[in-house]
Order: structure tokens, then sequence, then C-alpha cells
């Protein structure tokens, strides 16, 4: 990616990428050139910006067979968290945005989500089985404060009986602890807690604006102590930069209370890789060359290969012994794999006005 474009860093604060390139669907692209005056301009800081979107249907079909779930819901699009390396990124393009700082300050909110819920679970075709939310982009960033989007879809989850599992870097969780708790108990909840590396200044530029890892095994020690079964997620591991604290952050998580442990090594799909380069080259110009040619390793040449059953974790020696020193760090630790599967037995729609002939 070509580093002239990189967006002057005192508009940017407290974002992960560094431009905002045009996404792939586009055929022209706009650039910031010099007009020839002799006068500056002062441009203001990019703000995040919120967009409302009213969907028709919010449970989503997931038909990847590296993924243990069938459907997700995604109560919003982009994500104000930055992390550089989000392999939702891309995402973006379909709505005519960058995957650069259009995905992390020009979010979509669905606040109507909860009430289309309502509507597909009460469906007579529906049929249980445990729904994920935020394997796309992350449900407790920061937005939810206000929007209260999150919490709503699980009053919807806790009044149906339905089964849900969260993934989260964001402390907001916290909020809602009520319902995931009181979920938790009758086998109807579990979570899983992001954590990419334990050195503080280097997730805060890979995370700009993150929960610091402190802050997210204390979150873990929250959930646990509520009663709600957590996984740390070593994710995404980078190679030849954080894979050197594989055991260092799968012990801090059993510590703190998690039940499992698993791991994702870093994705690079379509538009990431360029972005996440450049952001090596800004941040870690001395380090570049060693992490791109280990995701290289792990691919077989290429940045990033998107095969089934490869792509979370590449191929080859490397990726191998990443891969065994994880195992052996959660065996040491005393955790498991995979949290114990969520129960689908106890869904019932709720008796509404007008559905009363369902008691007969």
């Amino acid at each position: 990616m070509d580093l002239s474009k990189t967006i002057d860093p005192s508009r940017r604060k407290g974002r992960g990428a560094g431009q905002n390139p045009a996404n792939r669907f586009e055929s022209h692209e706009t650039i910031a050139v010099d007009d020839g005056w002799d006068r500056e301009d002062d441009l203001p800081p990019i703000r995040t910006e919120v967009r409302i979107e009213r969907p028709r249907k919010v449970i989503n079909k997931v038909t990847s067979p590296d993924l243990s779930f069938d459907r997700s819901i995604n109560p919003y699009r982009g994500c104000e968290h930055g992390c550089i390396y989000c392999f939702a990124r891309p995402s973006h393009a379909y709505l005519g945005l960058s995957p650069g700082l259009d995905f992390e300050t020009v979010l979509i909110a669905r606040p109507e989500a909860p009430q289309v819920l309502a509507r597909e679970l009460s469906s007579r075709r529906y049929k249980c089985e445990a729904i994920a939310i935020g394997t796309n982009t992350d449900p407790y960033q920061p937005i939810e404060k206000d929007m209260g989007i999150m919490r709503e879809i699980l009053e919807v989850l806790r009044e149906f009986r339905h089964p849900v599992g969260i993934v989260t870097k964001g402390t907001l969780i916290e909020r809602d602890l009520d319902i995931l708790a009181e979920m938790a108990a009758d086998g109807l909840a579990k979570v899983g807690i992001s954590i990419t590396s334990l050195d503080a200044d280097l997730a805060r530029k890979l995370e700009p604006r993150v929960p610091t890892p402190k802050r997210r095994l204390a979150m873990i020690e929250r959930l646990a102590a509520a009663g709600v079964p957590v996984r740390l997620m070593a994710s995404p591991i980078i190679p030849g930069l954080t894979d050197h604290e594989i055991e260092r952050i799968v012990k801090a998580g059993s510590e703190a209370g998690a039940l499992a442990a698993s791991m994702i090594t870093l994705r690079l799909p379509l538009e990431v890789a360029p972005l996440f380069e450049a952001w090596l080259q800004e941040h870690y110009p001395n380090r570049a060359a060693r992490v791109l040619a280990r995701m290289r390793e792990i691919h077989g040449g290429k940045a990033y290969v998107a095969d089934w059953g490869r792509r979370m974790t590449g191929k080859g020696i490397y990726a191998t012994l990443m891969q065994d020193r994880f195992a052996r760090a959660r065996k040491a630790a005393g955790l498991i794999k995979d949290l114990q599967p969520l129960r689908t037995d106890l869904f019932a729609k709720p008796l509404r006005d007008g559905n009363q002939l369902s008691l007969f």
C-alpha cells in the first residue's frame, strides 16, 4: 500500500487504520493532493458517524465448516474498536464504504434488531440452535452504551429461553451480567473474551479503542464469578509479533477463571493485508519484514489463504509449532478446548397477545 496516502496522525488519534482506501468494488479512488496554494488547511479530526439500518431479518445463516455454529446476529456493522487486524473489515465494502478508516468511523446500528429477532424466533418454521453474537463485529463496542441494542437482544433471547454464545473485547458486557448469569445458570449462555497480547503498549496500537489486556482479564474474573462459562480466545496470534506470548496469555486467562482456551492465527483477507502491512511499516518498521515473512511461510508464500480447514491456523512447520505450543500451554493450565454445548431443549415461544390458542 502506498504510504504517501497515510492520513495525518493528528486527525486519526485513537484509530487503527492509517488510510481509507477505496473498496474493491470501486473503479475510482479519491486522493488528497496539494492544491498549490501557500496556505495550510487545518482539517478536523475524523469523528465517528452512526447510521441507522432497519433490517428485515437479523439471523444470518453460517455455512463455514470451520465454525461450530450455523447462525449469528450482528447488532452493528463496522466496529469502533478499530482493531487493525480485523478480518471483518472487508465486509464494509458491501456497503460502499472503505475497509480502512470508514470501518471504524462510519458505523451502522440496527436498533430494530430486537423486534425483528422476536418475530423470527416466533415463526413456526424456526428450529432452535445456539446463536453466535460478536463473531463479525463486537456487540459491546462503545456505541452500545448509548444504543443498548445488544441488551435488548439478550432480553428477547432470555424471554424465548434461547441459547447464545458471545464473543467480545468490550467491558460493557458487565452491564448485562444480570441477564447472562440467569441464562448461564440454565445452560443458555457462554462467553469468549479475546486477548491478543498482554503488552499494553502493543495492544493499544493493535486495538486502539479496546480495553487494556489487564481490564479484559478482569472481565473474565467477573463473568466467571457470576457463573458464566468463559473461553479465553487468543485471537489473533501474530507470527513474529505476539506468538512469543502464547504461554503467558493462556496462563493469565486460566488464572482469571476461564474454563477453556482457543487460538486463531492472524488472518489477512482482501483489503486487510495492505492495511496491516501499512500499520506495520508505521508502528514496527524493524519487525515488518519478519512478520510478513512468517505470514507468507504459513500460507504457502501468500499473505493469506482462505481455504477451509487452514485459514485460521495456517500450514507448515511454523504453524504447527504455534498450535502445538498452544495445546501444551492449555493442558498445563488445566483448560479444555471447547466449552460445553448450550441447551436447546428449553426453547419456548412466550405467550403474547393474539397467540393464546397456543395453549391448546
